[in-house]
């Protein structure tokens, strides 16, 4: 059952050197206890960060930028804000979103991303991704991944009126949970021999992604030695993040509390 608690409280370390990353935040209006979980994460975080990567599915829906109202001003004004502090922000696609393009990332002072990149975090190689790609068993989703993320896709439904773009994200969501219900657990989940595969193409020992809704930390065994997959948490029931230093990865929690 999804908490209805309405705030979040946090401390960021204002010693060492800090990137930060966060997935499947799911913001919509209709969640207003994630939002101020996401506002105060935003207000906290210090100047020590080097960086915030949103790997993906930063709104519950998007149907295109031009569907403006006051809630994704609100979020973009918000995510705007890290730039007085000098802290870039990057942005990957992900199932949800991924219509949103570089009118609305420029609104909200972020860098649009390939959806598979390679950063340097403090001298290590990590590959970071939404991570959808990585469930190759749910065949029918890959599909329509494939499609959506296709070069005449996505121009072809921005084409359409908005009013019907907003029916047709309706029946999608309720199409999409329908098929959910069916799917078992490790269909959903990420195939291991894709992720050492896309692990070891793009030769690196660290993974961070979202999607699956799982955090936690998971040994990989490559050719090149032992590697690691870290899974960002999503913020239905508490906020999450990921926080790198030079020594650390550490993922941590943010319990909704009442005001």
């Amino acid at each position: 059952m999804r908490s209805s608690s309405s705030n979040c409280k946090l401390l960021f370390s204002n010693m060492t050197r800090q990137t930060i990353f966060i997935a499947d935040l799911h913001l919509s209006a209709e969640r207003p206890d994630i939002t101020k979980c996401f506002r105060t994460f935003i207000e906290t975080i210090d100047d020590n960060t080097d960086a915030l990567y949103v790997l993906g599915d930063l709104f519950e829906v998007w149907i295109g930028d031009d569907d403006i109202n006051a809630f994704t001003n609100d979020i973009a004004a918000l995510i705007a804000s890290l730039e007085k502090k000098n802290i870039p922000v990057y942005f990957i696609h992900g199932n949800r979103d991924f219509l949103l393009r570089n009118r609305y990332a420029e609104r909200a002072k972020f860098n649009i991303l390939p959806q598979d990149t390679v950063v340097d975090l403090y001298g290590t190689r990590t590959l970071i991704m939404h991570g959808d790609q990585l469930c190759t068993q749910d065949v029918a989703y890959q599909n329509f991944r494939k499609k959506s993320r296709s070069w005449w896709w996505p121009r072809l439904v921005l084409s359409l009126p908005l009013f019907v773009r907003k029916k047709l994200a309706k029946k999608g969501r309720e199409v999409s949970k329908e098929n959910q219900r069916h799917l078992t657990q490790m269909i959903m989940d990420v195939t291991p021999s894709e992720v050492i595969k896309v692990m070891e193409d793009n030769d690196v020992r660290y993974l961070v992604h979202g999607h699956t809704h799982r955090p936690n930390k998971h040994q990989i065994e490559l050719k090149a030695g032992e590697g690691q997959r870290i899974v960002l948490g999503d913020w239905y029931e508490q906020g999450s993040y990921l926080k790198v230093t030079d020594t650390d990865w550490d993922l941590v929690s943010l319990p909704f509390k009442l005001i």
